[in-house]
């Protein structure tokens, strides 16, 4: 990527826009999978099959074959496809965030392109986050219907992304290890998180690791949110078996080649190349974006008054927003918009929130920039922080001001990226 991707209006500064940059790059999937690969003894098998799945799994899996030099076939179920296939890969693109017809053909096509291994075979899972509305196979008497309307609830409920995934293995047959159980095939998964803890059985929802959850656990995530789901949703989960904790076959072997830690450890050594006093704030931020947000403006106006500039402090986590009405944006516009007011004449000050796979939320932005002057030049548009804040609605408040993060699909995906700098 061009750093110059990452400027705004407010954003003209190169040096930020390079730390930006050098955080993506830190966790570019091809790399860390060609490294994990080169270093890695393989099981004994006579043919070999890469399966990616996931907003990554594109550039996961072409590195895969590259690094591995001869595949007998290749399955990609990604969101957005290149089209740099070869001849031997099929490439589908499914709905993120809510799933659709083609992530239920996807969840079809996987689980067949895996039942047809045998015992001899390799199965090489590239897997990255977004996997789970990329490809589903419901359980019996849940419909695609039933599951959009469970997603759009969750995520409406402010449920976190670990409470949505222990409703997903529960109802899904590829998630919580339904991939692996699926073929007789050895697996080797190469992971890419996007989640606090690199818990396996949350990133994509898990489909090669063994579900630690069951049905008693889903129900109380529709309890402790009360949503309102279809009455199959509920059907399912009383009559589904107990979930398996032991694992899901000695066949499998799962590694973490990536996560948001590289992201920041990447940026953190750009931002003191570039001459600024940095600093890990908060690897792990979770909570409302809202929260989150003026949380992490007080910390960047007192900073201001009281540290030498120029200084960077990065953060990086998951945040969540519950709907009360519902406007445009994501968690990352949400959070920035939360800073808004409290930063309002803090001088020569900028919060920039991004998502490292180029898209927050449902919108084609990666997030938002916000200095001392975004309130004073809000108002001159007419518009309030808070006005749009009660509406949810970030992204027209920041599109209006020029400072949306455009920077386009990033072919990566890990937590969410928050820098607070003083100038």
């Amino acid at each position: 990527m061009q750093p110059e991707r990452f400027l705004t209006h407010s954003l003209q500064d190169r040096r930020i826009a390079r730390v930006l940059n050098a955080a993506i790059e830190g966790v570019d999937p091809a790399r860390l999978v060609a490294r994990q690969l080169r270093d890695l003894t393989l099981p004994p098998h006579s043919r070999r099959f890469l399966l990616g799945l996931g907003k990554a799994a594109e550039a996961m899996t072409r590195a895969a074959a590259d690094t591995l030099g001869s595949f007998e076939a290749a399955l990609v179920i990604t969101k957005h496809r290149s089209n740099e296939a070869d001849p031997q890969t099929t490439v589908l693109e499914a709905g993120h965030p809510i799933p659709d017809r083609r992530s239920l053909a996807a969840g079809r096509a996987a689980l067949s392109f895996v039942s047809k291994l045998q015992e001899d075979d390799l199965l090489v899972c590239l897997v990255s986050g977004g996997g789970s509305a990329l490809a589903t196979s419901p359980v019996a008497g849940v419909l695609l219907e039933d599951l959009q309307e469970l997603t759009s609830a969750a995520m409406a409920s402010g449920a976190n992304i670990e409470e949505v995934n222990v409703l997903r293995r529960q109802l899904d047959q590829v998630k919580g290890g339904g991939l692996a159980g699926a073929t007789k095939a050895s697996i080797v998964g190469l992971i890419l998180s996007d989640v606090i803890g690199d818990r396996l059985e949350a990133i994509a929802s898990g489909p090669t690791a063994p579900n630690p959850t069951g049905p008693q656990e889903a129900l109380a995530v529709l309890r402790k949110f009360n949503m309102r789901v279809p009455p199959s949703i509920e059907r399912a989960l009383r009559i589904s078996a107990p979930a398996a904790v032991a694992p899901v076959s000695n066949r499998v072997r799962n590694l973490i080649v990536g996560n948001s830690a590289l992201a920041v450890s990447s940026a953190l050594r750009q931002a003191t190349r570039e001459g600024f006093a940095s600093e890990i704030l908060d690897p792990q931020l979770q909570g409302e974006a809202q929260e989150v947000g003026r949380f992490l403006a007080a910390k960047l106006a007192i900073a201001c008054r009281t540290r030498a500039r120029p200084f960077c402090m990065l953060a990086a986590g998951e945040t969540t927003v519950t709907f009360t009405t519902r406007g445009t944006g994501g968690r990352n516009q949400e959070l920035a918009l939360a800073a808004v007011d409290i930063l309002d004449g803090t001088g020569n000050c900028m919060l920039v929130s991004l998502a490292t796979d180029g898209n927050d939320g449902p919108t084609d932005a990666a997030g938002a920039v916000v200095t001392g002057a975004t309130r004073s030049r809000a108002a001159e548009f007419g518009m309030t922080a808070a006005d749009y804040l009660y509406r949810h609605d970030a992204y027209p408040f920041f599109k209006a001001l020029g400072d949306l993060l455009k920077a386009g699909h990033t072919g990566t995906n890990v937590h969410d990226l928050m820098l607070l700098v003083g100038l």
